[in-house]
């Protein structure tokens, strides 16, 4: 009976999808797709819905959800954009609008199918948006800043705030009369569109993170160790609330005007039904922050929070139901022996196994609560998996059971690797060193020429293996790994990873976003320049030519020439990647931070800033092609008249932004380094590329 109701919700995604993508005309899906967990693991900021079906949620990585279902199923809506977005609002059905990080503004005409950038002229963080009407709106955030537009987002006009503190929140109860919070207890209200804004008293220091008004009296505002705050003047005096609980809370929606909810930190949900005068804590079962809240009736609500945990109530918050699934461990390490088997090691122990190429992992249980860094099976049948305090754990039946092993050592263990069936190497903190030829029922202790921590083993053929030794050393052994010699790449800087083509072949990665390369077994390294200072984790070929790294906020990295040039891929999260794991040409996998599980089927996609759709669509044409110092870029579209035009270096970088009106536009791109770029070409409607040549 489970393994029907699981194929049937299966058959349902896909008639979701199916449906769902007629919408999109645009953009492809993330060349990285989530696998775990489920829709997506970023952060959510905010959620909103336009009826009782259609519903948004938007927030880290540039993440945009849609459900046309009332939560029950959500696609990830392509927003053309990596930055975190902080708010999410509808003036109507179609139109909407979404704000963040670096003055990020979006905004869509047909009910979030596709997200215009718009030209704000803002560089600060907005954490805060409203439209009163489809023209006016106002937008909030970073040092005391108020920006207003009346023509939908055209244009944007700075307001005098009178304070420098982060402003988090913005509501207004009509068109002249509106209220601002943010750190320091500010409480900002305008009774004439914005023109001016006075400052009320709050009675507290404490940082004030949403406000919602039910009527043009009376008001809300949540913020830091529990704090409600109440009016019922229109602001004039606000009155401290018992809210139950000492966690911060960051949104607060009241349904009438005595049922109200607010959530925060660890979970916290509170409920009143009389006006504020008492609260109740209600048990969600999640021990996530929760930063929005939506209701949509006085029984049906949702809140959307970190590790992207969601949550669906259908009887006014007696009961919450969660709209995500899948586990939150970090994971460490990702590996495949075949095409279709993968496994997933991280923290409490955590194992993680998918038979079907990651459309569906499942949580198996290795029996040790300790962490787990790195897995390695030698069939699909038989692994090993070592971690902290001295674990290595052995399984033969694909992971049903995990045997305990003796490894003879408390230390750290790091990293697990096979040459054969039998013959496997461990390394772990203070040099440790173990190595079985049984197949792990023994594991003997081998002498290390240092003693610190080695993270990372790797042997290219029987006899030659390498150790990265974390402050710049590396260790080599032709025998084996009977005697082992240090080795150094010629810099003292912690190394994490290390991966060999040949037995002279190879590559570590670093902490500060440098990939070394050996050609003469370790002799001698070349310092390969990635284009990113963020700490790469993971690295793997494929082949001699083509391999990837994976690193911190969301870093992963191709070369398709041995290294030379690294090409940055958008990976649509901005967690940490521990590991990176391709099965062949084009099926690769990534793990991390908040059990991140993602997949690639076109080995890896396209640079940062492009997507399937509109790397293909070349319906641009650009002339002259090759040029050095003016090309000429025509579209034939005439669907829309206000565009985004950008130009795109091939590691991802927006090196030139317009908005254009006309169809044809002229560009000097002579202070553009020689090389190969590409042209995007974005409106409400439509968008198209091409690519040129500068010479």
């Amino acid at each position: 009976m489970a393994v029907e109701l699981i194929q049937i919700d299966r058959i349902l995604k896909k008639i979701f999808l199916l449906v769902c993508f007629t919408f999109i005309t645009v953009f492809a899906f993330s060349q990285w797709t989530w696998q775990n967990p489920l829709p997506q693991g970023n952060y959510l900021y905010s959620v909103s819905f336009t009826n009782a079906n259609t519903g948004y949620a938007a927030g880290g990585a540039g993440t945009i959800m849609k459900t046309i279902d009332a939560g029950s199923h959500w696609i990830t809506v392509p927003s053309g954009t990596s930055n975190l977005l902080s708010s999410i609002y509808f003036a109507n059905a179609d139109i909407g609008y979404t704000v963040g990080s670096n003055g990020t503004i979006l905004k869509t005409f047909n009910g979030g199918t596709n997200w215009t950038a718009l030209s704000s002229g803002i560089t600060s963080w907005l954490m805060s948006v409203y439209f009163i009407d489809d023209n006016t709106g106002y937008t909030v955030g970073l040092n005391g800043s108020i920006f207003k537009s009346i023509n939908g987002g055209i244009n944007w006009t700075p307001q005098t705030s009178g304070t420098t503190t982060w402003l988090m929140s913005v509501f207004f109860t009509d068109a002249n009369t509106g209220y601002a919070v943010g750190d320091s207890g500010i409480i900002l209200k305008t009774v004439n569109g914005g023109t001016n804004w006075s400052s009320i008293p709050s009675g507290t220091t404490n940082a004030l993170l949403s406000v919602r008004f039910i009527n043009a009296n009376t008001g809300y505002i949540v913020g830091n160790t529990g704090y409600i705050l109440k009016t019922s003047d229109g602001g004039t005096n606000w009155t401290l609330l018992t809210s139950g609980t000492t966690n911060c809370l960051y949104a607060v929606y009241f349904t009438d005007v005595n049922t109200g909810y607010a959530m925060g930190e660890y979970g916290t949900l509170v409920k009143t039904s009389d006006g504020g005068i008492t609260w109740t804590v209600t048990s969600c079962g999640i021990n996530y922050l929760f930063r929005s809240a939506f209701f949509t009736d006085s029984n049906t609500g949702y809140v959307a929070g970190d590790a992207g945990q969601m949550l669906k109530t259908s009887d006014g918050g007696s009961n919450w139901t969660p709209l995500s699934n899948g586990t939150r461990n970090y994971f460490n390490s990702i590996h495949f022996p075949d095409v279709n088997t993968g496994y997933a090691v991280g923290d409490s122990g955590a194992i993680l196994k998918t038979i079907n190429k990651g459309e569906n992992w499942t949580v198996i249980s290795g029996g040790a609560a300790y962490v787990l860094h790195s897995v390695y099976f030698t069939d699909t049948t038989t692994g090993y998996a070592v971690g902290s305090n001295g674990t290595i754990l052995k399984t033969t039946n694909g992971g049903t059971n995990w045997i305990t092993q003796s490894s003879g050592t408390t230390k750290y263990l790091s990293s697990v690797f096979f040459t054969d069936f039998n013959t496997g190497y461990v390394v772990g903190d203070g040099g440790t060193i173990l190595k079985t030829t049984d197949g792990g029922t023994n594991w003997n202790s081998i002498a290390s020429p240092v003693q610190y921590f080695l993270s990372s083993v790797y042997f290219p053929d029987v006899n030659t293996g390498y150790a990265v030794e974390t402050i710049g050393f590396i260790l080599k052994t032709t025998n084996a790994g009977a005697d082992w010699t240090v080795l150094s790449i010629g810099a003292y800087t912690p190394i994490i990873s290390i991966c060999f083509t040949d037995v002279n072949t190879g590559y570590v990665t670093s902490v500060n976003g440098i990939v070394y390369k050996t050609i003469n077994g370790g002799i001698h390294w070349d310092t390969l320049s990635t284009g990113t200072s963020s700490s790469l984790q993971s690295v793997q070929f494929i082949n001699t030519d083509t391999g990837y790294v994976a690193g911190d906020w969301g870093t992963i990295l191709k070369t398709t020439n041995a290294g030379v040039s690294w090409t940055l891929l958008n990976s649509g999260t901005t967690y940490n990647l521990f590991s990176v794991y391709f099965t062949d040409a084009n099926t690769g996998y990534a793990a991390g931070d908040y059990g991140t599980i993602l997949n690639t089927k076109n080995g890896g996609g396209f640079p940062v800033g492009l997507s399937d759709a509109s790397y293909k669509s070349g319906t641009l044409k650009i002339y002259p092609n090759p040029s050095s110092k003016t090309i000429y870029i025509e579209t034939s579209s005439t669907t829309a008249t206000c565009r985004q035009l950008l130009i795109i270096n091939t590691s991802g970088q927006h090196l030139i932004t317009r908005q254009i009106t006309t169809l044809k536009t002229q560009l000097d791109i002579s202070t553009l380094p020689q090389g190969v770029y590409f042209v995007r070409l974005t409106s409400d409607k439509s968008v198209a590329t091409g690519k040129f040549i500068k010479q």
